[in-house]
């Protein structure tokens, strides 16, 4: 697939730079990345209708060009320029990164691999143009240009590598591996350039990770023996590599160094130029796997928010004509059917949630500790927005509320009604309730409007015993369920997973716990107590 007119420039634009260079030899590791390596994984890469595709030519041979002409030339007042010119171009890539990733969020994490591989190269392109500017990074110039063609090789062509094995290859524990690899990899750029102990911790956690990467290519089907073989090899080099690197951060953390820098330029550096990147690109030009499709058909609330959301938007999207025509969040459970047998789950669960209204809710949130900095900053924007408002402390509160009928035609979903949440009479959540059916398979479709952009939230129903569970966490590859966010027309599956878990306590009373986690880490838990209002009206009576 790349063996092209494109791969004979870049080539023959490396020849020339290896024929006239006026550089050091050992600058060619990051030249040949620059202006082969790269090139030919981004033809891996690219859809051939993208933005970038169309474009390919304006945006790489003046930058590949410039890169040579650096090499091969003398220092001068143009160099900023051609600097400037393959910044840019990394730059673009880093674009088109993005956009890949706002086409679909965070899922399949092989594909969120590669997408960070083009982010970071623009970070190599910085530190590029730094090196060739002499801009005074407050390290040496060696540190600047290490820093460079770590962001070429080890950020660039590793992350892509590790999602094309996951493409094709992806046990349950890849996201682990592939994750501590990105990880690592800026901890080990961090470390080189602030902390030797960053560097030796980071180099600890890229261990880890290169050798489950290892495990998984011996495992993975490949299509052929000759490329299973350049591949393993290709990988299986940087389990050598990160020993000697392992070696050298030591000789850092304790300055006894048996690995010293010129080694590392030398061996490692060539390990990782020939065996690492050569063999690999060649493997995987040998067969590309070809990415998953994401094709998301469930409908989406059209209904955004603005600075504030609470009555502002309300008034917006009340349907008067329809006023106070739902008194729950479903008209009737038994449209949930076969995942709901109605006959066997506990009235009291099935009247919640087909008369809402006729109950009282009290919460106890519960922030997870190592989250609690980041719920004090985010309350004061939610105090603000008014939407997802809860309380830092974990005092027991009655929320009140109402559901309002929304106007479908705003919304775009079918038969849609709000939830309106209130502590203290301060709103703490409105969410748009409304339901899908795919594939015999029906779905609570929730919005909940966030500023200029809406939070979806897709619910599989579930029943355990007589008990309700609801869940966005996927049972099979092609379930809608997940937390997303819609802005414009596009749709961002976020790395939150909620579950609720509502039982009966006795008659009229129940209880629920709804449990949060980012990136697979808990970080709330919020407990409800829910009591039919006929039972308060008793309790106080007796009283």
């Amino acid at each position: 697939m790349i063996w092209n007119k494109w791969t004979f420039i870049s080539i023959i634009l490396f020849l020339i730079a290896v024929i006239f260079g006026q550089d050091p030899p050992y600058l060619l590791l990051l030249t040949v990345a620059q202006v082969v390596y790269v090139p030919l994984m981004l033809q891996l890469i690219l859809k051939k209708d993208s933005w970038f595709s169309r474009y390919y030519a304006v945006f790489t041979i003046p930058a590949f060009i410039s890169v040579v002409i650096l090499h091969i030339t003398d220092q001068s007042e143009w160099d900023v320029l051609f600097a400037a010119i393959y910044l840019l171009f990394t730059c673009v890539v880093a674009a088109y990164g993005i956009s890949r990733f706002l086409t679909r969020g965070f899922v399949h994490f092989e594909e969120f691999s590669i997408d960070a591989a083009f982010i970071s190269l623009s970070i190599g392109g910085m530190w590029y143009f730094a090196y060739i500017t002499n801009i005074d990074t407050g390290f040496s110039p060696m540190i600047t240009w290490l820093t460079a063609i770590h962001f070429h090789y080890a950020a660039f062509l590793l992350p892509v590598f590790v999602g094309l094995l996951g493409r094709i290859y992806k046990p349950r524990f890849y996201p682990f591996a592939a994750g501590i690899l990105l990880i690592s990899l800026f901890l080990l750029a961090i470390g080189i350039t602030f902390s030797v102990w960053i560097e030796w911790v980071s180099v600890v956690f890229y261990i880890i990770g290169i050798y489950m990467i290892i495990y998984y290519t011996l495992q993975a089907p490949l299509v052929s023996l000759f490329q299973r073989w350049l591949i393993v090899l290709s990988f299986s080099s940087l389990g050598v590599t990160i020993l000697l690197s392992f070696l050298y951060a030591l000789g850092r953390l304790t300055n006894d160094f048996s690995v010293s820098i010129d080694f590392m330029l030398q061996f490692h550096g060539m390990l990782n130029c020939v065996i690492f990147a050569l063999l690999g690109v060649i493997g995987w030009s040998i067969y590309v796997p070809p990415a998953r499709s994401i094709k998301w058909t469930f409908p989406v609330s059209k209904i955004r928010g603005s600075i504030i959301i609470a009555e502002k938007i309300l008034s917006k999207i009340k349907d008067e004509r329809a006023i106070n025509s739902h008194r729950g969040l479903v008209d009737e459970m038994a449209f949930y059917r076969p995942d709901i047998e109605i006959e066997s789950l506990a009235p009291a669960i099935r009247d919640f949630y087909e008369n809402t209204f006729d109950y009282r809710l009290y919460a106890n949130v519960q922030w997870k500790t190592w989250f609690k900095p980041f719920a004090a900053v985010y309350r004061l924007i939610s105090s603000v927005v008014q939407q997802i408002n809860l309380p830092l402390s974990s005092k027991r509160v009655e929320m009140t509320g109402d559901i309002i009928t929304v106007n479908a035609d705003l919304d775009g979903r079918s038969n849609p009604r709000a939830w309106v949440r209130k502590i203290n009479n301060q709103v703490t959540f409105i969410a748009l309730y409304s339901s899908h059916r795919t594939k015999n398979r029906t779905y609570m479709n929730i919005a909940l409007p966030l500023p200029w952009t809406s939070m979806i939230g897709i619910l599989e129903l579930r029943q355990v015993g007589d008990e309700l569970q609801l869940s966005s966490k996927k049972r099979n590859g092609e379930s809608d369920a997940g937390i997303y966010l819609a802005w414009s027309k596009q749709l961002l599956a976020l790395p939150i997973e909620e579950t609720f878990h509502v039982k009966e306590m006795d008659k009229g009373r129940l209880y629920a716990e709804h449990h949060m986690w980012i990136f697979s880490i808990p970080f709330l838990k919020i407990t409800y107590r829910i009591e039919h209002r006929d039972l308060q009206q008793k309790d106080d009576s007796l009283n």
